[in-house]
């Protein structure tokens, strides 16, 4: 077996592709192919200026989620974890100096509560930022909660009526066609509670567009005020949400920044999972993603 040989598998294996196929590919057994990897190994980065934070399902190791780490501005994955539980990321965490953390000045995560103790305490410098996805698609699911409540006390065919209307009622009002927007307000008038929580959901929607910090504040306050006097139960439970992530929710409307990056990478860990059918080793496992994005250009960003 050639040294050039031995580099064609490890250049290849930096694609999505199993073990197995590429061992059927230059007529080697997949164990050979393997103990090639294996030479393979990266050793964790420095922290970036930005660290975006987010777990996937690996189930590896006996852990149904890993841990993975990333830089959000200069699109590089920086280590893959084997867990995520606020015991070991301050173990992992506490292994850097305290003048690497603190020059860390964006956190970026989702609403895993361990990520935002490990943000106040790891990281007292930097900007905990909550992803807006994350806490965007909280007033749809509360919303959808009404909307599934409602709709069960309706008839068998008006129940069947609103179940293929969902993404109607789901999508901003004023994206809609004429016709849709009639469609809408059939099914609203059917339910006053309904009609209620579609208003808030509509009006929660606009916040998104504030264009800073301050704004948001002022509409978000106002929002959650008017909720929690709504009657609502899911649109009460929705708002106390809010209120316990205010600070991390509105630091997002003062950065650009988001696991936007990161939930591309989790997209493509999931399908070098499924094509190797699952990993048992978390070690080979992490090398195999850190390998896949070995290609990245490390370009240097101020944020």
């Amino acid at each position: 077996m050639t040294n050039r040989l031995c580099l064609y598998i490890i250049d290849k294996l930096r694609n999505e592709v199993s073990f197995s196929s590429l061992a059927r590919k230059v007529n080697l057994s997949v164990s050979t192919v393997i103990r090639i990897f294996d030479f393979v190994s990266y050793s964790p980065k420095v922290l970036p200026a930005a660290l975006s934070i987010d777990e996937f399902k690996g189930n590896t190791n006996g852990e149904k989620y890993q841990c993975i780490l990333t830089d959000p501005v200069n699109k590089i994955v920086l280590d893959i974890l084997p867990k995520r539980y606020e015991s070991y990321l301050t173990k992992y965490f506490n292994a850097f100096s305290n003048e690497e953390r603190n020059k860390v000045k964006y956190f970026v995560s989702d609403m895993w509560k361990p990520y935002s103790n490990i943000s106040s305490v790891w990281f007292k410098n930097a900007i905990h930022i909550v992803d807006k996805y994350h806490w965007i698609r909280q007033i749809i699911w509360a919303f959808e909660a009404v909307r599934k409540q409602e709709q069960k006390k309706f008839s068998k065919s008006h129940r069947r009526y609103f179940k293929k209307s969902r993404q109607l009622l789901i999508k901003k009002f004023q994206f809609l066609s004429d016709e849709q927007k009639q469609q809408v307000n059939i099914m609203l008038y059917a339910s006053p509670t309904l009609s209620t929580a579609y208003f808030f959901k509509e009006d929660f929607l606009k916040i998104l567009d504030c264009k800073n910090r301050s704004s948001a504040k002022t509409a978000m306050s106002d929002w959650i005020n008017s909720a929690l006097d709504s009657g609502i139960p899911q649109l009460q439970k929705f708002s106390n949400t809010l209120i316990n992530w205010l600070t991390g929710i509105l630091n997002s409307f003062s950065s650009p920044l988001t696991n936007g990056f990161t939930e591309g990478c989790n997209n493509k860990i999931k399908v070098l999972k499924r094509n190797a059918y699952g990993y048992k080793n978390f070690k080979r496992f992490r090398n195999r993603i850190l390998h896949v994005y070995s290609h990245q250009i490390q370009k240097q960003a101020t944020v």
